[in-house]
């Protein structure tokens, strides 16, 4: 009985165990736990973790908490101040230290005393505080977009530097299948040992194309990796999304009245405005002369007594009026500042809508033809090439045009899915008709 109560709690605490280690492991190593090969992410799920383990985010969102500390320390009330004291003692008499001596000699003083806000400086200071905090969650919410925008810029290029490998990689089996068929020509005698040397040399570009490529990859997935948060996604990480063509609908006016109610840069500056006004009332409240009132508890000459007093300050001088002054004239500087980022707000979308616009019609131009017609041409000459009815300079024309019509939609669809990126970026969602 003994034995079997031994071997079940061994078994419970190693289920224990590994349940506990299940739990430590961060996401991506359980996912990897569960598949064969390289962790692969969306778009979706890159912003989703930049958004949670990003650290630069990570310190910024800190600000709200400071802020919201803040106004806990805005809504505090004065402390009330205790005091006491006990005088004429004989310090070098010692034989007068008697209790009828300290009964009718010496003096004992026992108070207290409290600071009376006036003018509700508590409440504006509470108020001020929390308008802050607001305009700090706007700004922070701010961060958010642009990381987002810089995230899905990084994994755009990512597909990018994994679409064109993918691409020199093709290019350089189908050139190798050119180069074993050319050998065979040559050795059959068909073609000039000149010829053939000319399709060896060729080689070393799509070779060297094909090692850039695979750099260009690495890089762009270590600089994606920063921004998710190193410890997020392994080291062996891949992108998954679609690097494909994304129609968008919509007009210029509807996408800037969007960004006009979803910016967080311009809610930012909207309640900056209400906090300068928040910041001015506080500054007439605290123009306004706090009283002091205290309370006493005295002992002297065999004598209880209680001593009532207050004290205002005059204010002949300082009423406060060079803060005031300052806080009207922030209030102007905020309004000022709402109307320059509103119209920035504008600018922006303006920007990014041409830009889509632009880019949108170098695709079009691309998908109406003139990539099937670069493939077509290679077609040919590659066909015509290897049966003796084409020269090697045609052949290798034809090639070169294919390879850099492929390449040049590639990064033309990169730069319409980046202008895509910026135009939600500057309209602050992601949704977009």
């Amino acid at each position: 009985m003994r034995t079997r109560f031994m071997q079940f709690a061994l078994i419970a605490l190693a289920a224990f165990a590994l349940s506990l280690f299940a739990e430590g492991r961060p996401a991506y190593a359980q996912a990897a736990s569960s598949m064969q090969g390289p962790v692969k992410i969306t778009l979706d799920d890159a912003i989703q973790m930049a958004l949670a383990h990003n650290h630069a985010l990570l310190a910024a969102r800190t600000t709200i908490q400071q802020s919201e500390s803040e106004e806990v320390t805005a809504n505090l009330r004065p402390n009330p101040v205790f005091f006491t004291d006990w005088d004429y003692l004989p310090l070098f008499a010692p034989g007068d230290q008697n209790s009828t001596y300290l009964h009718d000699s010496t003096e004992a003083d026992m108070g207290l005393g409290y600071l009376f806000e006036r003018g509700g400086k508590r409440h504006y200071r509470f108020e001020a505080a929390k308008d802050q905090t607001a305009v700090t969650r706007s700004q922070v919410a701010d961060n958010e977009r642009s990381l987002t925008f810089e995230v899905a810029s990084a994994y755009v290029g990512a597909e990018l530097a994994e679409s064109a490998l993918d691409l020199a990689n093709q290019d350089l089996k189908s050139f190798q299948n050119t180069v074993n068929i050319s050998q065979d020509r040559y050795k059959a005698g068909d073609i000039s040992e000149d010829d053939y040397l000319k399709i060896k040399l060729q080689m070393l570009q799509f070779q060297t194309d094909a090692s850039q490529a695979q750099l260009a990859k690495v890089q762009a997935l270590s600089d994606l990796r920063q921004l998710l948060g190193y410890e997020s996604v392994p080291a062996d990480y891949d992108v998954a999304g679609p690097f494909e063509y994304q129609a968008v609908a919509g007009n210029l006016e509807d996408l800037q009245m969007k960004a006009l109610t979803t910016r967080p840069d311009l809610r930012a500056a909207q309640q900056e405005v209400t906090a300068a006004n928040s910041l001015y009332l506080l500054a007439k409240a605290n123009g306004k002369q706090d009283v002091t009132l205290q309370a006493n508890y005295t002992h002297v000459n065999g004598i209880n007594a209680a001593s009532f007093y207050g004290s205002i300050p005059l204010p002949i001088f300082n009423r406060n009026q060079g803060e005031i002054g300052r806080a009207r004239y922030a209030i102007a500087q905020a309004q000022e500042q709402e109307k320059f980022t509103s119209d920035q707000v504008l600018t922006d979308v303006k920007d990014a809508y041409e830009g889509l616009r632009t880019n949108d019609q170098v695709i079009q131009l691309y998908r109406s033809g003139y990539l099937d017609e670069a493939q077509q041409d290679r077609d040919i000459s590659e066909y015509a090439y290897k049966r003796g009815a084409a020269s090697l300079l045609d052949f290798l024309d034809a090639e070169r045009s294919y390879r850099a019509a492929q390449l040049a939609y590639r990064q033309a669809l990169a730069s319409y899915l980046l202008s895509l990126e910026q135009l939600r970026e500057a309209v602050g969602t992601r949704t977009l008709p």
